[in-house]
């Protein structure tokens, strides 16, 4: 796809996207999903994340689709120019948030599954303000796992070769 310009007024449409969004993010299984993918889903190699993802009988098998689906496609609607950027960017933040905690496992992951995350991904390569909300994002990311690896080093992901 060819880079769209970033404009630099949203309109009311955005705005109703941009709502609409967030109202299908405040949906019960939604809220339970997006809670255990963020929370507790800390996969540290791409074997555990397909433990799970690709595993029908896991009971958060489903929480994992559902939650990275939707933020691929609200990438997806930025990415065909039906949202504005800018405005996307400003409100949400989950999206590059799991883009993070997936990176070291990233290329792993997309040996198996070339299109995961994929629009996120871009979204970042293409929208300057995605990119600098992702590093801001990684960081804070990166901060949460060596936290979480004090107290729990099963979080902790196995050295590069």
């Amino acid at each position: 796809m060819e880079h769209l310009p970033q404009s630099s007024l949203a309109t009311p449409a955005d705005a109703d996207i941009i709502l609409k969004l967030y109202d299908l993010r405040r949906e019960e299984v939604m809220r339970k999903a997006r809670a255990w993918v963020a929370g507790e889903f800390w996969p540290a190699t791409a074997e555990e994340y397909f433990n799970v993802a690709m595993n029908p009988a896991d009971p958060h098998n489903a929480y994992v689709r559902q939650v990275l689906s939707f933020w691929e496609m609200a990438a997806a609607l930025v990415l065909h120019g039906t949202v504005s950027a800018e405005l996307f960017v400003d409100c949400n933040n989950e999206g590059f948030f799991l883009l993070a905690k997936f990176e070291a496992i990233l290329d792993g992951v997309r040996e198996r599954n070339p299109m995961f995350m994929a629009r996120t991904s871009d979204l970042v390569k293409r929208f300057p303000a995605a990119a600098s909300r992702y590093e801001i994002v990684k960081r804070n990311v990166e901060g949460m796992r060596a936290r979480l690896q004090k107290a729990a080093p099963q979080y902790a992901y196995p050295a590069k070769p």
